[in-house]
């Protein structure tokens, strides 16, 4: 002010002042009374509320000017900004956390649908090819599929031993079905089992259905367990302990204002950054793995759309086992002189006249030119997937869904301080809150992460003592991501085989360029075999498959000590006739 406008009298220089103090009280009264306002529509009572500036010196937070605060409303209003701040984040990972539950609930709905329904259309078509015959041996067909559905729920299964169970089940079954004449009792359909490796009833078809059904239902599981998994990280990530010192932060740069009188005031954008990072630090570090995580679920939609398509496998099942009982009962002479062979004559059954091979052959001819014990039935009746649900269609939803979230964690501190509701504008630096009053905000904005936050002008971090809670979290999703790398390369990592640099537990190394017609040759990493059940105990010893398939025994186990004294003794009788 300009106090020669007054000419130096008294009289004008009283009036000025006068007229000074009168502004500022109306300033301050007004400037209060948006302030209680403020507070009263906040749910709180301005009866603590003061009605004109008083002096700051019982502050604790926010500068100890004068203020329109008292000591119990700084106190709520630093409440109120850590609940706030909790707030800012839950809604803002709600997009994560809706995402992942929803998504898990649709594919752990639609891959338990695929199975029922694959089992159910299996049931259908095999009563009507098979009759009678299917029908009083239908229980082993439904423990194959309650086995698939406890292996996708997470039991301790290996689909392996699985398919092996089934297939030895199916071989005593359709052995005693194409040999009618004779009487097989337990044991003699026991050494059929145990040799079918040899014998190869049902030829290459084992195989490729293990091979299809291991790659998608590791995949599937994986990806529904993942999606789990990113559900629960989300979940734990996002309810934070506040410390006192974020808290300070927080109080300072969004209800400070309030208490200068000024609570429309925003902070600055780069003191809320400094404020969130500071307080966010711990989350932040989650980036590196939380971005792997996300980067694998994608990578094992993929799969589960192209070479592990679960659709595909779950059809497969009831065309591959249809083909492989027609493979055993059009060679069933060939399989059938090896069994009785190896394990020896049957009992023919009372009655009835034993069958030579080549009468049981021609036999064979006759049902191959009229009618078929067995047959496969034609694609448009084979099983159907679950209704109302399309693989593509939630793989490519998942998709869109997951490739937002990468660097989720990183971004949130700025994500928060976007929302025009919390701070200003990057455009509006001069006009905002800096922590002090309004003005420009000079600091330089932090970096990201706990280590970053060491020169952090707003809040005090210790970078030597990282949150407990977050290194578990950490290792969790290090965990998830093995499972899900395995996953893609068709390995299960619950029965992961420990022999060998190459080791593996699904065993699907082999690469076969029909097993997934309409995606042309796929080649998954090599590697070997599920370890196997161990096989029931039965002495073999005297069986005659030992004596006609059995391992070749060395020279020393055929021919007696005697034999060998004598041919030591011919050969020095030789060397010294030599020599002579």
């Amino acid at each position: 002010m300009d106090l020669r406008v007054c000419g130096g009298t008294p009289a004008c220089l009283y009036a000025l002042l006068w007229l000074t103090a009168v502004w500022s009280s109306a300033t301050a009264a007004r400037s209060c009374a948006e302030s209680r306002r403020e507070y009263e529509e906040r749910g709180y009572s301005a009866a603590s509320s003061p009605l004109s500036p008083i002096s700051g010196e019982h502050l604790r937070l926010c500068p100890q000017d004068y203020t329109c605060c008292s000591s119990l409303m700084e106190e709520t209003l630093a409440h109120q900004s850590e609940a706030d701040f909790l707030s800012a984040v839950e809604d803002n990972s709600q997009f994560l956390l809706t995402s992942f539950t929803q998504r898990h609930r649709k594919f752990d709905e639609f891959f338990r649908e695929l199975i029922d329904v694959a089992e159910k259309a299996m049931n259908q078509m095999f009563t009507k090819t098979y009759g009678r015959l299917y029908t009083q041996n239908a229980q082993l067909f439904q423990q194959l599929f309650t086995e698939l559905q406890r292996y996708y729920s997470g039991g301790g299964v290996s689909l392996s031993e699985v398919l092996s169970d089934f297939w030895a089940g199916l071989v005593e079954r359709v052995f005693s079905l194409v040999n009618p004449q004779y009487q097989f009792g337990q044991d003699y359909l026991e050494c059929v089992s145990k040799h079918a490796e040899q014998l190869q009833p049902f030829g290459d078809l084992p195989r490729k259905l293990r091979v299809q059904l291991s790659r998608a239902f590791i995949a599937a599981r994986a990806l529904v367990q993942g999606l789990a998994t990113g559900r629960d990280i989300v979940n734990k990530a996002a309810k934070l302990s506040v410390s006192s010192e974020c808290v300070r932060a927080l109080m300072r740069q969004w209800y400070c204002p309030l208490c200068r009188g000024m609570p429309s005031l925003k902070s600055c954008h780069s003191l809320c950054l400094n404020v969130m990072k500071g307080c966010l630090a711990n989350q932040a570090d989650l980036d590196s793995e939380w971005n792997n995580f996300i980067d694998s679920l994608l990578s094992l939609a993929d799969r589960l759309a192209g070479p592990f398509n679960v659709e595909l496998a779950a059809d497969s099942v009831a065309v591959k086992v249809s083909e492989a009982i027609m493979h055993m009962q059009e060679n069933s002479v060939t399989i059938s002189t090896k069994v009785f062979q190896g394990c020896g004559s049957p009992r023919p059954v009372p009655g009835r006249a034993k069958r030579s091979p080549r009468e049981r052959e021609r036999e064979n001819e006759r049902q191959r030119g009229s009618r078929r014990l067995f047959k496969t039935y034609s694609p448009e009746e084979k099983p159907t997937t679950a209704a109302g649900t399309n693989l593509d269609r939630l793989v490519l939803e998942l998709k869109e869904r997951l490739r937002p979230m990468r660097g989720f964690w990183v971004s949130l501190p700025h994500t928060i301080c976007n929302d025009d509701k919390i701070a200003a504008d990057v455009t509006n630096e001069d006009r905002c809150w800096n922590g002090q009053a309004r003005g420009r905000y000079l600091p330089d904005v932090m970096g990201d992460g706990l280590v970053n936050q060491v020169n952090n002008p707003e809040v005090e971090v210790d970078i030597a003592r990282p949150d407990v809670r977050t290194r578990q979290l950490i290792m969790e999703l290090r965990v998830a991501i093995n499972r899900l790398k395995h996953a893609h390369n068709g390995q299960d990592t619950d029965f992961m085989d420990s022999d060998g640099d190459d080791s593996s537990g699904s065993g699907l190394g082999e690469r076969y360029s029909d097993d997934w017609p309409g995606y042309g040759s796929y080649s998954p990493p090599r590697s070997p075999a599920y370890p196997h059940k161990p096989s029931r105990p039965r002495d073999r010893s005297t069986t005659k498959w030992n004596r006609a398939h059995g391992p070749t025994r060395s020279v020393a186990q055929k021919v007696s000590p005697l034999s060998l004294f004598f041919l030591s003794l011919s050969l020095l009788l030789s060397l010294s006739l030599h020599w002579r």
